[in-house]
């Protein structure tokens, strides 16, 4: 039985704040570092030995080629060489390739071998602020049942250090941005963002200063709802923005906190996630999401706001 095999839906696991991780090594010499990654990105686990790697020419150094699987061609990339744990021959042919989906781009990231999945609160998920440094790979961290650690990477930071084009490009907006009608409200006030990954909060941060709006930006759903809580008069935010997938409280928790408050339930909450299944979006709107949108395409995310706010 597959490692993958009887995880739970993602949309039960949200209603309590839950997440399912698939725990990996990267390297067969420390068997005490673990990695994770929200198995509602993973699709399977492949040897790559039963796999022809093809090169591609001048690529990045850590994009190792592509492989065909079922007759999809899907790019590799060198997580072991990212983590700067490279692996040596005898290790490579013993190692295997995780397949994700992230935004709908089929990806597969070298691991050494996948360890187990593993339910998890929200609230046991932690970002200490050194992992926010500049340039760096880990976003939160969790503990296994022995007491080990285990680090979840910043697997968008490794995209778009990699593969650019399949992140959003914030440069990139609607053709008619400078001739939309922004709401007095959305020009004058502040939108806030729950973001943990320190690349999205860079991409939204931009298209946000193109758009000449003001924001303000949480690394985790708790801190957002704590700040807005704390407000003597939340009317004057003109729209949320939260990721899903965050330490201490997800953004289903935040929506559902927000819009069950008297105070701020009125106020439009935009969900922009790479998980964009249709249980997640259906599972926000149930909860009172005003609009669901992917990272890929976050440079809409001002056109949204104004579509939900002149909804409401």
């Amino acid at each position: 039985m597959s490692v993958l095999d009887n995880v739970d839906a993602a949309t039960n696991l949200a209603k309590n704040n839950e997440l399912q991780l698939l725990v990996f090594r990267v390297s067969e010499e420390d068997e005490s570092a673990f990695y994770a990654i929200n198995v509602f990105k993973t699709r399977e686990v492949v040897e790559s030995k039963n796999h022809f790697l093809t090169q591609i020419p001048s690529a990045h150094p850590l994009l190792e080629g592509t492989i065909m699987l079922r007759g999809v061609q899907i790019p590799i990339l060198n997580l072991p060489k990212w983590l700067n744990a490279p692996l040596t021959r005898e290790e490579l042919d013993k190692s295997n390739i995780l397949i994700c989906d992230f935004n709908g781009i089929i990806i597969g990231l070298r691991i050494m071998s996948a360890f187990r999945v593993i339910k998890k609160n929200w609230n046991e998920m932690h970002a200490p602020d050194s992992y926010r440094q500049k340039d760096g790979v880990v976003m939160n961290d969790t503990r296994l049942e022995n007491g080990s650690i285990c680090l979840i990477l910043d697997y968008e930071k490794l995209l778009s250090d990699v593969i650019p084009q399949a992140m959003v490009d914030v440069l990139e907006s609607p053709a008619n941005i400078r001739e939309l009608a922004i709401p007095q409200k959305l020009r004058d006030g502040i939108v806030m963002i729950a973001e943990d990954s320190r690349t999205a909060q860079t991409h939204l941060k931009q298209i946000f200063k193109n758009a000449n709006l003001n924001f303000k930006i949480f690394d985790n759903g708790k801190q957002l709802v704590d700040y807005i809580f704390s407000m003597q008069n939340p009317d004057i935010i003109p729209a949320i923005i939260t990721d899903i997938e965050m330490p201490e409280m997800s953004g289903f928790t935040v929506i559902q906190k927000l819009k069950e408050n008297a105070s701020t339930a009125h106020i439009p909450i935009i969900v922009n996630s790479s998980m964009t299944g249709e249980n997640n979006k259906r599972e926000a709107e149930v909860l009172g999401a005003n609009g669901f949108i992917d990272k890929t395409k976050s440079h809409n995310v001002v056109p949204l706001i104004i579509d939900v706010m002149n909804a409401n």
